[in-house]
């Protein structure tokens, strides 16, 4: 692995954290008019859309000949069930077992590389692991409030489908491009998502899209928070190996604490930056690592 790939993966994985870690702030506006799933399938609309004309430019919207049962998984595990799985963790379960359990994503990574890709996770590579996971729980300060055992498996399961479906995109990244294999996941996940909005279909109105806010949130959630994250991190899980990869997970937090305060005026607690220096930590000692 080369200082420029390492360089490169470190940016496309540190800009799809961020990203992801901000959409808590935009998708605050349209979740107070738009259903959870209709908003899942509006942001996969919006985004497939969007990847299938960048697609039809580079001229690289062609049928898959190989994979495209590996692709179909990216789409369906790691689009699709990992993400309606959050949200029904989120909803039945506490906020902050809900952060502490999805920020197992990495873990389950790590895990499924190590069996599925045979990639050799060197105990320093584990520690750093471990500094930046214990950074979260301070950062999250470790409240345990209302949740249920359902709450907690199903956000289990969506951190265990999002590990697996982040070993998958490394693994197709051999035979195909960033953009082919999120475009092609995105279109999967678009189709799965559609009968969803069926079942929400008079929680809201088509008119509600005409607002300039809703719009806009549901724009910047599916063209940057979905077309472009998704493509970084798939970008940068080509660029780096597995364990070096996942920690950049952890930035997620941060990143949404601090845009949190900044734009909804939350408050930073002083476990927040100890808990920021420890994540920080954790992924600096993780990327002096040579594999």
């Amino acid at each position: 692995m080369t200082l420029s790939n390492l360089f490169k993966g470190a940016i496309y994985l540190s800009l799809a954290a961020s990203i992801w870690g901000g959409m808590y702030v935009v998708s605050k506006f349209a979740l107070d008019t738009i259903p959870p799933f209709t908003l899942l399938f509006l942001r996969y609309l919006t985004a497939s859309l969007f990847l299938v004309f960048i697609c039809w430019q580079r001229k690289e919207l062609t049928l898959p000949r190989q994979n495209r049962g590996l692709l179909f998984q990216i789409g369906f595990i790691g689009y699709f069930l990992s993400i309606a799985a959050q949200f029904v963790g989120t909803k039945l379960s506490s906020a902050h077992m809900g952060a502490v359990i999805t920020t197992l994503s990495p873990v389950f990574l790590s895990l499924f590389a190590v069996f599925l890709l045979k990639e050799r996770m060197s105990f320093k590579q584990l520690m750093s692991m471990a500094v930046a996971f214990a950074g979260v729980m301070i950062v999250i300060g470790g409240g345990g409030g209302d949740s249920t055992l359902g709450g907690n498996i199903s956000l289990l399961l969506a951190a265990l489908f999002w590990g697996y479906y982040s070993v998958l995109s490394r693994k197709a990244s051999a035979d195909h491009s960033s953009l082919e294999i999120t475009t092609w996941g995105i279109l999967v996940a678009t189709i799965l998502t559609l009968p969803t909005i069926f079942f929400e279909w008079q929680a809201w109105s088509m008119k509600d899209l005409l607002q300039g806010p809703i719009l806009l949130s549901v724009l910047y959630i599916g063209l940057v928070a979905t077309a472009l994250a998704f493509f970084s991190w798939n970008k940068g899980l080509s660029l780096l190996p597995s364990h070096q990869a996942g920690p950049f997970f952890f930035l997620q937090p941060v990143v949404g604490s601090l845009l949190g305060w900044l734009f909804l005026n939350e408050h930073l607690t002083p476990s927040f930056f100890l808990g920021s220096l420890f994540i920080l930590a954790g992924v600096y000692f993780n990327m002096r690592q040579r594999d």
